[in-house]
C-alpha cells in the first residue's frame, strides 16, 4: 500500500469513527456539549446542572478528548459539524410536519 492509500484509509477511517462518537458521548456529555456550545462557562454550566464544577471540568475534559477537539471552539464546530446541537436554527434538521399539526 503506497504512503497515499494509506493517509486515505486512515481519513476515511477517521471519518467514521467521529461518526461513531455520538454512540460513545453519554447523555450527560452531550448535554454538557449543547451548554458549552450555548457559551456557558464551567460554572455556569454547574450550577445550571446542579453539579460541581470539578465535574464539569472532568465532563468537559471527557468529550475534548473523545471528540478529538482541542478546545471549546472546535468542540462547537464539531457539534455543529455532527448535527449534535442547532443554534439559532442554523444548522438543524427539520422534521416534516404531520396532519394533525398543519
Amino acid at each position: 500500500m503506497s504512503a497515499s492509500q494509506a493517509s486515505e484509509q486512515k481519513s476515511q477511517q477517521t471519518g467514521s469513527d467521529a461518526d461513531d462518537l455520538q454512540h460513545e458521548l453519554s447523555k450527560r456529555e452531550l448535554q454538557i456539549v449543547e451548554l458549552v456550545a450555548a457559551g456557558m462557562t464551567n460554572q455556569e454550566i454547574s450550577e445550571n446542572l446542579q453539579i460541581s464544577k470539578r465535574t464539569v471540568d472532568n465532563h468537559v475534559s471527557n468529550v475534548l478528548n473523545k471528540t478529538a477537539t482541542g478546545n471549546r471552539v472546535a468542540l462547537v464546530r464539531w457539534a455543529l459539524q455532527s448535527g449534535k446541537v442547532c443554534i439559532d436554527e442554523l444548522n438543524c434538521c427539520h422534521l416534516p410536519k404531520g396532519p394533525s399539526e398543519n
